[in-house]
């Protein structure tokens, strides 16, 4: 299936080039998150490891992402931006090259935990490329970068297997990792300002402290965070649980069905650009409703006839991408509209809360479908929505 991406105009207050080079920075870093999950088999085989061990590369991605998200993502209010761009995708190619000629499991967990937390490029830029464009031109500018991350965390799988494929090691995969990441050096930290606007002087351990009070002192961020984690989490349940589904019957299809449905549901990603520029025109709240309005219509379709037919499933799919999508765009246009000196560390705390969403939701949605099958994960699912309503309702004069 080929997808041909429309050609996107760059938010307002971004050059052309600049906006789409923030957007292929944000796909190339996301991507080394993602790009190893298809090489677990080949790094067990490489490593003589079991699969189950293998795994731990990938748990150890994770981690090592929420702890970027956690302790460095704040440093964009108050460090100076070129340096910290600079020093993060230089100890990420480290990390990367460490990772490609790692003798030994532990050496390879250990080095993904590192680079993992250092290739947390994507949030530093999303807030960073919010202040460039100005006020009520965010939207644009988080649409854009959104797809390129959209792109780079879906792409990656594929790309990673294909290197492999041709080159027969695993470890290439790392190597070509390395070189695109290291390659941003050589113009992204100069796309960006020296320092964050409003970017107050706090020591790093103020920083940290400081965001608990930032919870407790804007209710658009609760609000933000809230909704952000009850749909993920449905979101999260459903691509746990796709590839079992497809696996069984009436399907019988193989694991790899289950990536091609990332490729399936790229048009709906693009056509996600536009909630951005819908929530500078209409505000975040009136995109919530349009985004939740398409959740709830995928898994409606998905409980009707997702369990039967293929074609449902696919379109539920890219309904369901399209509207989680759009959902985070809006959540995040509401947190970036406080002040500029702060958005990095509202970012984090978005992001934390919809990572702990997902994390639940990917558990919920597996322990259902093994207790109660497909439909049993749906209901699932339609409770997530149900808390996602009630924040809804509560938080309806925000915006």
């Amino acid at each position: 299936m080929t997808v041909t991406a429309p050609v996107l105009p760059p938010p307002p207050g971004l050059s052309r080039g600049t906006a789409l080079a923030l957007a292929v920075a944000g796909a190339l870093t996301v991507s080394n998150i993602y790009f190893p999950q298809p090489l677990l088999d080949a790094i067990a085989s490489g490593l003589g490891i079991s699969g189950s061990a293998a795994g731990l590369v990938a748990t150890a991605a994770q981690v090592g992402y929420a702890l970027g998200i956690s302790l460095v993502v704040p440093l964009a209010d108050t460090a100076r931006l070129r340096r910290l761009t600079t020093v993060l995708l230089l100890l990420t190619t480290a990390g990367l090259l460490v990772a490609a000629f790692s003798p030994d499991l532990v050496t390879l967990t250990v080095a993904t935990v590192a680079l993992s937390t250092t290739t947390v490029l994507p949030q530093v830029i999303m807030p960073t490329a919010a202040s460039m464009a100005g006020p009520g031109r965010s939207g644009s500018a988080l649409g854009l970068i959104g797809i390129g991350l959209t792109l780079g965390s879906t792409l990656s799988r594929t790309l990673s297997g294909a290197v492999v494929g041709l080159s027969g090691d695993w470890r290439t995969a790392y190597l070509v990792a390395a070189a695109l990441t290291g390659g941003l050096v050589l113009f992204l930290p100069r796309l960006l300002p020296e320092r964050a606007p409003g970017s107050p002087a706090l020591p790093y351990r103020a920083l940290i402290a400081s965001m608990p009070k930032l919870v407790a002192a804007h209710p658009e961020l609760r609000l933000s965070a809230y909704l952000g984690a009850t749909v993920f989490a449905a979101f999260s349940a459903f691509w746990a649980t796709l590839a079992f589904h497809l696996a069984g019957p009436p399907f019988g299809l193989g694991v790899a069905w289950a990536g091609l449905f990332g490729l399936f549901s790229l048009p709906a990603a693009l056509l996600s650009y536009s909630a951005g520029r819908l929530s500078d025109q209409h505000g975040p709240r009136y995109v919530n409703n349009l985004a939740f309005a398409c959740v709830c219509a995928a898994f409606v379709l998905l409980g009707t006839l997702g369990d039967r037919s293929l074609i449902a499933l696919v379109v539920g799919c890219n309904l369901l991408v399209y509207g989680g999508s759009c959902w985070q765009i809006a959540n995040q246009v509401r947190v970036f509209r406080l002040a500029a000196g702060i958005r990095a560390r509202l970012n984090t705390v978005f992001m934390l809360a919809s990572f702990a969403g997902g994390s639940v939701g990917s558990f919920a949605g597996a322990a259902l479908y093994q207790a109660y099958g497909w439909q049993g994960m749906i209901l699932g699912c339609g409770g997530f929505l149900a808390l996602a309503a009630l924040g809804m309702v509560a938080g309806r004069r925000m915006d």
